[in-house]
């Protein structure tokens, strides 16, 4: 009996070893990963080989923008803006930095109790803490298991209730399956 607690001991103390060992080789620094997806083989992914498109001398060779470091070519493919001109639509659109003219109003009454111009930083920051300490428990660690949507579920928004909230306030709204068969009851 004591042989077997000792080895239970000792299996114990190695596995403890070897998640510390892991946690000082710089584990602190990387950013957690609470979904877990990983490639099934060692394969290209093919989705990732896009087709350049086809060389053309331009009319006034002059008119070239000058060659920019990390920056775009003439004959990188644009998937989206050729979808869009294919659509009908104005693939100039995409590259828009500024408000359009129509959302501006929108923008405005959004802004109305001032905006950070730092959000995107902040919330980065912040959500990384919040991985951090979920970052699952040691064996969820060791099998990859994918702990993405338990660690978030407290922010989701309980759509069923949220519902039921606005039929009770009077507003129409769509069609929802009911919850049985999403949860599979």
């Amino acid at each position: 009996m004591g042989a077997k607690t000792g080895i239970r001991a000792l299996v114990i103390c190695a596995l403890v070893a070897l998640t510390a060992c892991g946690r000082l080789a710089g584990d602190e620094e990387k950013a957690p990963k609470l979904l877990n997806i990983k490639p099934q083989g060692r394969s290209p992914d093919e989705f990732t080989v896009l087709p350049t498109k086809p060389l053309q001398l331009p009319d006034d060779l002059a008119a070239l923008p000058a060659p920019t470091p990390g920056g775009t070519n003439i004959t990188d493919p644009t998937p989206e803006a050729d979808a869009v001109a294919a659509l009908g639509g104005n693939p100039a659109a995409l590259d828009r930095t500024a408000v359009p003219a129509g959302n501006g109003a929108l923008v405005s009454y959004t802004a109305r109790r001032g905006t950070s111009s730092d959000i995107r930083e902040v919330l980065a920051a912040e959500d990384l803490e919040y991985r951090r300490k979920h970052d699952g428990r040691l064996l969820e660690r060791m099998f990859s298991v994918n702990i993405y949507f338990r660690a978030y579920k407290p922010m989701s928004l309980d759509q069923y209730a949220e519902l039921e909230r606005w039929r009770a306030a009077g507003a129409r709204t769509v069609g929802a399956p009911p919850q049985e068969t999403l949860d599979g009851n």
